[in-house]
This record gives C-alpha cells, sequence and structure tokens, in this order.
C-alpha cells in the first residue's frame, strides 16, 4: 500500500492491471494441477500422458510469449496485453467442455498462446511505466499477484470438490477462468501506452523497426542467451516442484483432497510472502544477489521436503519455506529483463528470454512424469529442481547487474 501511494495514477493502474491480470493467469493455470489426479482417474490415462498436458500448454506459451512481445514492439504494449488476455480466457473456458484426452490436448495447446503472451506484454508494459527507482518493488508485487491467483485456485478447488461429483467439479474450474475477460475493460478505460513506446513510434514508421532476428545479432546474443538460461533455470524448477507437488501429498502421503488443500495453503503463503520480500530486495540488494539468494534457498528447501523423512506437521510446515523461496526468485525477472535490453527489442528481448525458459522448463513436468515411474515421484522432481537451481547460480554470475537503470527511448 505504501508503494501505491507513491506512485502516478498511470502507474497505479499499470500496476493493478497486470496484478489482475497475472492472479486470474495463475488461477487458471494452477487448476489445472489440482485436477491432475481426477482425470487420471476418470479418463484413464497415465502420469506421462497428465504431464504432457502440462508440457504442450507451457511449450505454447513460450511460441505466444515470444510472438507477443515481437508484436509489440510494433503495435503497442496495451493492445497486445488485451488480446493475450481475451484469448487465454476463452480457451480456459472451452476446457471445462472437454470430452476426451485429444480435446483436452488441442485446447491446452491454444490456451498457451494466450498464457504466455500476458506476461511477456504486461512486465515490459509495467517496467517501462513506473519509474527505476520503484520498478523492482512494482513488478515483484505484480509476480505476487501469481501467488494469490494459486490460492483461490487451492479454495475453489476444495469448495468445488466438496459440493459436486469429481466430473462436473473439475470442469465447472474451468468454467470460471472466463472471468479475465472482463479485466481487459479495466486496460481498454486506464492503462496508457508508455511515453518512451509513443516517442518511438512517433520518430519511426514500421519499416525502420528492427527485425525480431536483432536480439541475436552478436552486439546483443551474450545477453539473449544468458538470459533465457536464466529464465530456464528460474522457470524449470518452479514448474518441477509446483506441477506436482498436489500429486505428490495424495499419492506419496495419502493426504486427501482436504488435507492437501491445507498443505498447499502453507506453501502458497509462503509463496506470497516469497514475490513480497523479493520485490523489496531486488531494489535493496540488486538484481544478482536476490537471484542467487533465493537460488541456494530453492535448493535447500526442496531437497528438505522430498528426501528428508519429514512427518505430516513437519511437512507443513517445511511448505513455507519452499514456497517461499521458489516464488520470491521470480520477483526481480520481469524488472530485469526490462533493463537488459535497448527499448526497440525491448519485449522481443524480453519475451524470447522468458518463453524460452518457459519452453524448455515445459519438458520438465512430462519427464518428471515419465521418470517418476522408475525412481519415485519425489526424487523426480528433487532431481530436476536441484540442476534448475544450480544452473541459476552459476548463469547469474555471468550477467551484468542493473539496478536503478532509467528506461530510455534510446
Amino acid at each position: 500500500m505504501a508503494l501505491l501511494a507513491r506512485l502516478s495514477r498511470a502507474e497505479k493502474a499499470t500496476c493493478l492491471s497486470a496484478f489482475g491480470g497475472w492472479m486470474l493467469d495463475a488461477f487458471d493455470y494452477m487448476i489445472f494441477t489440482f485436477v491432475i489426479t481426477t482425470l487420471i482417474g476418470l479418463w484413464h490415462i497415465s502420469a506421462a500422458s497428465a504431464g504432457a498436458l502440462v508440457t504442450v500448454t507451457l511449450l505454447f506459451s513460450s511460441i505466444g510469449g515470444w510472438g507477443a512481445g515481437i508484436l509489440a514492439d510494433r503495435f503497442g504494449r496495451v493492445r497486445l496485453l488485451q488480446a493475450s488476455i481475451l484469448w487465454f480466457s476463452v480457451c480456459t473456458f472451452l476446457i471445462g467442455f472437454c470430452q476426451n484426452f485429444t480435446q483436452l490436448f488441442i485446447v491446452r495447446t491454444l490456451q498457451g498462446i494466450g498464457f504466455g503472451g500476458e506476461w511477456a506484454v504486461g512486465s515490459v508494459l509495467v517496467g517501462e511505466i513506473v519509474r527505476a527507482e520503484h520498478r523492482g518493488k512494482a513488478v515483484g508485487l505484480i509476480q505476487s499477484g501469481w501467488a494469490v491467483g494459486w490460492g483461490a485456485a487451492a479454495l475453489f478447488y476444495a469448495l468445488a470438490f466438496s459440493l459436486l461429483s469429481a466430473d462436473t467439479a473439475w470442469r465447472s474450474l474451468f468454467w470460471i477462468g472466463i472471468l479475465p475477460a472482463f479485466l481487459v475493460l479495466y486496460v481498454r478505460r486506464h492503462v496508457p501506452e508508455p511515453a518512451a513506446f509513443k516517442t518511438v513510434m512517433a520518430k519511426r514508421d514500421h519499416a525502420d523497426t528492427p527485425p525480431f532476428w536483432a536480439i541475436f545479432s552478436p552486439s546483443l546474443f551474450k545477453t539473449t542467451a544468458l538470459s533465457a538460461l536464466l529464465c530456464l533455470g528460474i522457470q524449470g524448477g518452479y514448474y518441477a516442484i509446483t506441477t506436482w507437488l498436489p500429486t505428490y501429498l495424495e499419492k506419496e502421503h495419502g493426504l486427501s483432497v482436504i488435507h492437501t488443500g491445507e498443505y498447499l495453503m502453507v506453501v502458497i503463503i509462503g509463496s506470497f510472502l516469497g514475490y513480497v520480500c523479493g520485490a523489496f530486495l531486488a531494489d535493496l540488494w540488486g538484481r544478482k544477489p536476490t537471484f542467487s539468494f533465493f537460488a541456494v534457498l530453492s535448493l535447500c528447501s526442496v531437497i528438505a521436503y522430498l528426501l528428508l523423512p519429514l512427518t505430516n506437521t513437519q511437512m507443513l510446515i517445511a511448505g513455507f519455506p519452499l514456497g517461499f523461496s521458489a516464488s520470491g526468485i521470480y520477483s526481480g525477472l520481469g524488472a530485469y529483463l526490462s533493463e537488459l535490453f535497448p527499448h526497440a527489442l525491448r519485449a522481443n528481448g524480453q519475451g524470447f528470454a522468458y518463453n524460452f525458459g518457459r519452453a524448455m522448463g515445459a519438458f520438465f513436468p512430462g519427464l518428471i512424469g515419465f521418470l517418476s515411474q522408475a525412481m519415485g515421484l519425489g526424487n523426480a522432481i528433487c532431481a530436476f529442481a536441484a540442476c534448475a537451481y544450480g544452473a541459476v547460480l552459476l548463469i547469474v554470475l555471468c550477467l551484468p547487474e542493473t539496478k536503478g537503470k532509467v528506461l530510455s527511448a534510446n
């Protein structure tokens, strides 16, 4: 609240829109992680096939995210943000009507395109409108909307499965996914295009726009490659943990739907506070120290949670640092990517880097589902998460610090 008081009207409207969009995206996306077990039982699909449904959404979200970034550099951030929200909302709604695995696979594929575009464009929009001294906090606090949406998904999941039959319950959760479409009305009325973008567009026509492959030019290749690998480590670790966590609690520890929701709420509360803490640390410590701190904490938390012989009570407590660390590492990412790329290629470069990480990280859930059949679900999750966070620590050493950088139209 103190941060909002220091922001201008345009900055507040942009932050609130991005927060709402990210919160509702999280609700729509995380619902699927809760109903995986139900679909496996109702449709008699394997864990590997269920993991593939997660993978295809993340894979195509990477395509949609990069594509939205390229178009946003040409036609505007606000226009592409609205289109992404509408696409994602409609596809999520349609999932509730799917009758078999093939239909669900197709609609999940389409859903991914809009899912990727919302973050890619929204984070650039916030990064360019909010002033440098507040950018890390603003983008990081917007990330906390993911935890709010995740928490709402857990509550509605428990409510739906308590009141409805399993087949109706899982469908009703996706029908609620039409809600983000109404956010577009607020965006159209209150969110402006960044001044820097309007200045650039006033000075050039579309023929002067750098080609999308310019992010791979010799002057930018190192930045593009390293930022993409950083995103892979952060997102790969997160997806490895969160996608299969409800299933792990139900299958490995025998928890019911209600008890699984209770355990996950501790993880989600930790996640929300991790986003908030990481947001302030990104502006206080800088981007690189914040990434390193949360990578080490994530590595320790996931090993303790999945490999140590914890009692159910101890697991309940250990869920807090697990959620705190896996989410806190995200807070500085949007601001950092905006600061690494020049204005003419900012949405393009940020969209590629983030969504390359998402595309490659998309294979983690599917591979974990496959390997879990041989080595156990907990061991498979831990192995992939450990590799991901270890990579983050190495990559951060090779990138520059950008704390306080002013984003101009140059």
